[in-house]
C-alpha cells in the first residue's frame, strides 16, 4: 500500500439513509474528498460499502466496485452481520478487503470497528485505524471476523433479553430504562435505543446472526416479531417502546 493511498484522500462511499449520509459528512469534514457513484471510482484512494444489504447483493456490489478500483484498491464493507472474510472470498486479491463497521455514527459519537477479515493485510487494517480516528468523535477498535463482531456480540442479547423482561412484565419501558442509565451508567436507556435504532433493523440482525449461529441469545423475542408485524417500528413511525403506549396495547 502506497502512502498516498493510506491516507485516503478521495473516498468513494456507496449507500443512503441516516448513517450513510453521517459518514459521508464526516469524511468530508475530515478535508477528504468523498465520491458517491460506483462508476466514479476509478481515482478513489478507498471504497467503502455502507448499503446494509443481504450476502448476495453485498458480494454482487463488491465484484462491480473490484471491477472499477485499482487492484490495490481497498474495499471496506460496513456490515455488522455479514462475514467480511466470505465477502472477500469473492474479489481479486482478499487482502484489500476489510470491515469497517460504525456504531453510532448518526450522533456523530461512537466507535468503529475495523474487522480484520483471515486474508486482511496488516497494514489495511493499521490504515484503517488511522482513517476512522481522523474522523470527528470516531473512536476505532480492531475486531476479528465473528459473528457479530465485538459490538453487536455483546450488545445485541442484552436488547433481546430487555425485551423479553419488559414482555414479562417486569417494570415499564420507562422504569427499565432509567433504571439502566442511572443504576448501571448507560447514555440511553435500551428501550430508547430499540426506538432510534429501529425495532425492525433489530430484528433483521438479530434475525441474520440467529441463522449464522443458531445461538439462542440472538434469537428474537416474540414480542418484537408482533410489533414489527403490526408497524411500531419506533421512532421512524411513532410508535414503539417510548414513543407512544403501542407496546402496552400489543400485550
Amino acid at each position: 500500500m502506497s502512502e498516498s493511498t493510506a491516507d485516503f484522500k478521495r473516498v468513494g462511499l456507496l449507500g443512503s439513509g441516516p448513517v450513510a449520509t453521517a459518514i459521508a459528512e464526516l469524511v468530508t469534514a475530515s478535508g477528504r474528498e468523498v465520491i458517491g457513484t460506483v462508476t466514479d471510482l476509478a481515482d478513489a484512494d478507498l471504497a467503502l460499502e455502507l448499503t446494509a444489504g443481504d450476502a448476495a447483493g453485498t458480494k454482487q456490489l463488491l465484484a462491480e466496485i473490484a471491477a472499477v478500483v485499482g487492484e490495490q484498491t481497498p474495499i471496506v464493507t460496513g456490515t455488522g452481520t455479514l462475514s467480511v472474510t466470505d465477502l472477500a472470498a469473492g474479489v481479486p486479491n482478499p487482502e484489500r478487503v476489510a470491515g469497517l463497521h460504525f456504531l453510532d455514527a448518526v450522533s456523530g459519537t461512537g466507535v468503529a470497528e475495523v474487522v480484520r477479515a483471515l486474508r486482511t493485510a496488516d497494514p489495511l487494517v493499521q490504515a484503517l485505524v488511522a482513517f476512522a480516528g481522523s474522523l470527528e468523535g470516531v473512536q476505532p477498535v480492531v475486531v476479528d471476523d465473528r459473528p457479530g463482531f465485538l459490538l453487536n456480540a455483546l450488545f445485541l442479547p442484552y436488547l433481546n433479553d430487555v425485551v423479553q423482561e419488559f414482555d414479562d412484565g417486569l417494570a415499564s419501558a420507562e422504569d427499565i430504562d432509567v433504571a439502566l442509565k442511572l443504576g448501571l451508567g448507560y447514555r440511553r436507556g435500551p428501550l430508547e435505543t430499540l426506538d432510534r435504532i429501529g425495532l425492525d433493523e433489530h430484528l433483521r440482525t438479530t434475525e441474520a446472526l440467529y441463522a449464522a449461529t443458531r445461538d439462542g441469545r440472538y434469537a428474537p423475542p416474540p414480542l418484537l416479531r408482533r410489533m414489527v408485524a403490526a408497524g411500531f417500528l419506533g421512532d421512524k413511525t411513532g410508535q414503539g417502546f417510548r414513543t407512544t403506549s403501542a407496546a402496552t396495547e400489543e400485550e
